[in-house]
């Protein structure tokens, strides 16, 4: 940055149009045909969901299956967080999150848990260039032992500060972004214009 506080050679002109700014994001979404999926394991908090919905619609998810304990996607609660993203993404419940691993390999997808256990990998170091599906798990208790002895891998967010964890919706959000980018690296080599 200069001294004056601006960077040099960058043109500030103020957010995008509304027309601009879904020509910029059907660039991005033509670059990506990846498939994704969600298995909610557990969660049960409506702000969550709704949280998980509004990012499952940003970033093309085509299913999200939903195990016990859960919270129903028609809770007017979750409805206050997704702001109408509930009816962009199919949601179905599954009597248990195995039943939703094997339901979202029936449908092609590589199931890998967001979870902190002793043998998990920094999310960055797996594979996620295919079709995935991310299983998050409870709020507090995380994605059940029989669920994560099913996936193909265990990955976690590494952070910098000193918090712990991150809330289930914006660990989901991260990860998604990840799995994104590596597809997006993966059809073009490099992300569009833009």
């Amino acid at each position: 940055m200069s001294k004056s506080g601006s960077r040099q050679g960058l043109s500030h002109q103020g957010p995008l149009s509304a027309t601009d700014l879904k020509r910029l994001h059907r660039q991005w979404r033509r670059s990506n045909d990846q498939r994704i999926g969600i298995l909610c394991d557990g969660v049960q908090n409506p702000y969550n969901l709704g949280a998980i919905l509004r990012s499952a619609a940003a970033y093309r998810v085509e299913r999200i299956w939903m195990a016990p304990p859960l919270v129903a996607p028609n809770h007017p609660k979750v409805a206050k967080t997704a702001l109408g993203c509930e009816r962009l993404v199919d949601v179905a419940e599954v009597e248990s999150g195995v039943a939703g691993i094997e339901q979202a390999r029936r449908s092609g997808l590589t199931p890998v848990a967001l979870e902190l256990t002793a043998d998990a990998v920094p999310l960055s170091h797996i594979d996620l260039s295919g079709d995935v599906c991310i299983v998050v798990g409870h709020e507090e208790r995380g994605v059940h032992r029989d669920v994560l002895a099913v996936v193909d891998h265990i990955g976690f967010l590494p952070q910098r500060g000193k918090v712990g964890s991150l809330n289930v919706a914006h660990s989901l959000t991260a990860a998604l972004y990840e799995i994104s980018r590596q597809g997006w690296d993966r059809t073009t080599g490099e992300p569009p214009p833009g």
